[in-house]
């Protein structure tokens, strides 16, 4: 099967901020000439000196482009882009049937045309029919996007692109898989860019974190399942660790919508194996049809992976919990005071980490239902909220709060601290709120990037049965957090 390649989407206000863009653009095969937001569209400026293969496309207002002139202007500036060797022109679906003259330019030039439709907000019923009137105009690649919802949403995709003649695209970040796996549907091209179109993510980091060249059509497929999987640092973490052991294996963000959709979608695509975050920790375990006592003793599962038809679970934020921490505390942890805040998958496993250990564990939330429901469960304390000042020796914050988009946020904004360390298992650039404020009132601090890499060590072994490459996830994280450029 040829190669998928990567178009890079390049616009400018003006015809010399596009021609810059375009030749900035070195990483993909081809790249997309979005003459619609150019205020001075010079075309043959636009095609001099190009040194990849280009799609000129001056998208229309009407369908989600920036182009506000005639149908007739864009008529011409594709047709002008045909006569100065374009090697293809875009031609929406919907302009060969309201716009006069395109479909005299699919006629001219059916071999160099591209027949495109978008759906900027889901996936239309009549997708099926709407890919045969497309390929029924004889061009020679067919385009769909469509906004994919949910990770099913993308599934529909692979039958139209198996005859080889289609670019498929699932927008927005449920539909990430189609970009950043588009030789597992079967895409002849996919579409890389900084975020002009939704979804879309940079070449440069396709080929770097995603390995987009390495990996083959028939990679096994892993994934973090979130809510809000495309902020996810794992995948730099696990994807650095397939490259480094020569694993042809691809680790996606999975934004589901709802963890049947995540088990719907593993089953269609033959998900090996995935990391699972806020909020379906619990909702893992429940769905696995063999878990080990440690996820049993949890009450929540982090882990899992499918195997012979059965989706097994484990919890490995336990282990990947205590590491760091064993390091980092000035004193043996038995009989130490630990406060946890937080009552989800995650402090669940904080507390039986905890607990091993001979601490004495008091869970916080907000809604106190909630802290005693995991307390009794998990024969922890419950306290109050915030935490008393004088309470704790280690506070652990197992909320979302100070992770990436909400560094400056701290679930105990005016709390006391005045222990001995906090725990942040939030990670990204920087310093979080709380533990600004903790360091700064004498605390030793801890953040959770060190537990996110000994977990994520724990689960590659688990998956396929071999330790990663010592230091490996550790520099891939570095990398990322420190956002150094790409290779």
């Amino acid at each position: 099967m040829p190669r998928t390649l990567i178009c890079e989407t390049v616009t400018g206000r003006t015809t010399a901020d596009l021609v810059a863009a375009r030749d900035a653009a070195t990483v993909g095969d081809m790249v997309e000439l979005r003459l619609d937001g150019v205020a001075d569209v010079d075309v043959a400026a636009a095609l001099h000196g190009r040194r990849r293969p280009v799609v000129a496309t001056c998208r229309p207002a009407w369908e989600g482009g920036h182009f506000e002139g005639s149908d007739e202007e864009r008529r011409r500036i594709l047709e002008h882009a045909l006569d100065l060797g374009a090697d293809f022109v875009d031609i929406e679906w919907r302009s060969l049937h309201r716009c006069l003259g395109f479909d005299d330019l699919l006629r001219r030039a059916r071999s160099r045309v591209v027949v495109s439709s978008h759906d900027f907000d889901r996936v239309p019923v009549d997708l099926d029919a709407r890919a045969r009137a497309m390929r029924s105009t004889g061009a020679a690649v067919i385009k769909i996007a469509v906004m994919a919802n949910r990770l099913m949403d993308t599934v529909p995709l692979m039958d139209i692109a198996r005859a080889g003649d289609a670019v498929v695209i699932g927008m927005g970040d449920a539909g990430l898989p189609t970009r950043l796996f588009a030789a597992r549907y079967g895409s002849k091209w996919t579409y890389a860019g900084d975020g002009v179109a939704p979804g879309q993510i940079t070449a440069c980091r396709m080929v770097d974190e995603f390995r987009f060249r390495s990996v083959t059509s028939s990679a096994r497929l892993f994934g973090v399942v979130s809510e809000n999987a495309r902020h996810s640092i794992s995948p730099a973490l696990h994807n650095a660790a397939f490259g480094a052991a020569g694993i042809d294996a691809l680790y996606l963000p999975l934004r589901a919508a709802d963890f049947a959709d995540f088990l719907a979608f593993a089953k269609a695509l033959g998900v090996e194996g995935a990391s699972i975050t806020i909020p379906f920790k619990l909702d893992a375990l429940a769905a696995a049809s063999r878990t080990d006592d440690l996820a049993r003793s949890v009450g929540a599962a982090n882990t899992l992976r499918f195997r012979s038809g059965e989706c097994e679970a484990t919890n490995t934020d336990v282990a990947g919990f205590l590491e760091p921490l064993e390091s980092a505390f000035p004193r043996p942890l038995e009989g130490a005071r630990a406060s946890v805040l937080g009552g989800g998958g995650g402090a669940r496993a904080v507390i039986v980490a905890l607990r091993s250990r001979g601490a004495l564990v008091t869970v916080h939330t907000r809604r106190a239902g909630q802290a005693r429901e995991v307390a009794e469960t998990l024969g922890a304390r419950v306290g109050p909220w915030p935490p008393a000042a004088g309470s704790w020796d280690l506070l652990v914050n197992t909320t979302p709060l100070g992770s990436a988009g909400l560094r400056r946020e701290s679930p105990i904004p005016d709390g006391a601290f005045d222990g001995a360390l906090a725990y942040d298992l939030t990670y990204g650039p920087g310093e979080s709120l709380l533990l600004e404020q903790a360091r700064l009132a004498g605390c030793r601090t801890l953040d959770g990037l060190a537990m996110l890499i000994a977990q994520a060590e724990r689960q590659f072994e688990w998956w396929t049965g071999q330790k990663p490459a010592a230091g490996g996830m550790r520099a891939a994280a570095h990398t990322k957090l420190g956002i150094t450029p790409c290779a």
